[in-house]
């Protein structure tokens, strides 16, 4: 397999170029210009740096509609994580805004509220054990709102991983009343829903996992994009410990009550392929067409590709599988990362390019797919950064 790299600039005009936000446990976040030449290549170049989501910056969550960046700060060597926010000015660089203390170990974040009154981001805390809540008041400034910590009454079926709750992500269901955090070391997915003045979280049945499967991250999927009561709508949960994705149909309780699933589909994240007992998956998204899921897969080493210098370059791999309309899945496609240990990767709006965030061999790699087959291809671009990658985000304001 060829791994064609771009690495300078072409000589031809450039016609058209986006951003890309990275951050890495060294402490920076980082800006990338990707451009497209008239020849068709592309090339990727660092225009902005900042450490003032330091020390290890773990989540990037880009409001969309008004410009504005929020970086999590895992803080892995200290008691407590931060909450930073940063306005996204028209070249990619970022303006500081506000930093604030948080529990320790946010790993994921998510605006929720009223998108024409009071908003807020919610923050799944990994270490802390707990879920808060921060609300925005314009412009880049916010406060704490609510703090929800949890605690295990033993240790999960995997007592290595499972020693206290792990609340691992935080993601809105597909009408944006419901937010809903898989917690790795509970064996749940956290339901909850909100007060639209004050935006205080409260707790609904939770999905119950399997036993020691890890819930890590989840997707929903409306196979029409009708949203609501009465609209098929299925979630897909990759548990990163029994390296599974199940897939549920969901419907949802009268008078704001909650969510009910029910399991149509359970496979392992390598699909028809035999995985490896350690594999690892991570990130999971639908495609911008609706028609496919991705899923990456960690510590599995699938691959060894070829570098210009003859060495081989080892990459962990991600899983695409195309979606039916009864909520199962087909397997289409598995394909290399680019690197190890994809712990995120994001979708451009046109669904041609994937960004990956190999986080043990510390790049990005934005990888071509072709829309019509949903087949991943190769790499257009890599870049190396300074730590260990954590998270890469399209700056789809600009684009």
């Amino acid at each position: 397999m060829r791994l064609s790299l771009i690495t300078a600039l072409s000589a031809a005009a450039t016609v058209s170029a986006t951003n890309l936000f990275v951050s890495d446990y060294s402490g920076t976040v980082t800006t990338f210009a990707l451009t497209v030449n008239t020849t068709g290549s592309y090339t990727l170049n660092q225009t902005f740096q900042t450490t003032e989501c330091a020390p290890n910056p773990s989540w990037l969550t880009v409001d969309i509609d008004r410009g504005l960046l929020f970086c999590l700060n895992e803080g892995l060597n200290s008691v407590n994580g931060s909450l930073s926010s940063f306005t996204i000015n028209r070249d990619g660089s970022l303006s500081h805004v506000k930093n604030e203390t948080t529990i320790s170990g946010p790993v994921n974040g998510v605006i929720y509220g009223n998108a024409a009154g009071q908003r807020g981001i919610a923050l799944a805390h990994y270490t802390g054990s707990a879920v808060s809540s921060w609300l925005l008041e314009g412009g880049g400034k916010f406060q704490l709102n609510q703090n929800i910590p949890y605690t295990l009454p033993k240790p999960g079926p995997n007592a290595a991983r499972q020693d206290a709750p792990h609340e691992h992500e935080a993601i809105l269901d597909p009408t944006g009343q419901y937010l809903i955090v898989p917690d790795l070391g509970a064996d749940l997915v956290r339901v909850f829903s909100w007060d639209a003045q004050t935006l205080v979280l409260k707790a609904l049945a939770p999905l119950v996992a399997a036993p020691g499967s890890g819930p890590r991250h989840a997707a929903f999927w409306n196979p029409y994009a009708v949203t609501g009561a009465g609209s098929p709508t299925y979630f897909y949960l990759v548990s990163e410990l029994a390296s599974t994705v199940t897939g549920y149909s969901v419907t949802y309780l009268p008078n704001n009550g909650g969510l009910n699933f029910t399991e149509v589909f359970k496979s392992s994240t390598y699909g028809l392929l035999d995985q490896p007992a350690y594999n690892a998956p991570a990130e999971i998204h639908v495609t911008p067409d609706n028609r496919f899921l991705i899923i990456s897969n960690r510590n599995n080493t699938s691959f060894h590709l070829p570098e210009p210098n003859g060495s081989l370059l080892p990459s962990d791999s991600l899983t695409t599988f195309r979606l039916l309309p009864d909520g199962t899945l087909a397997w289409v496609q598995i394909w290399p990362s680019g690197g190890m240990y994809p712990r995120q990767f994001s979708i451009d709006g046109t669904g041609s390019l994937v960004a990956v965030g190999n986080q043990n061999s510390q790049n990005v790699v934005v990888l071509a797919r072709d829309v019509s087959t949903g087949l991943i291809g190769e790499p257009v671009a890599r870049m190396g950064l300074p730590g260990n990658t954590t998270c890469v985000m399209w700056d789809e304001w600009n684009a």
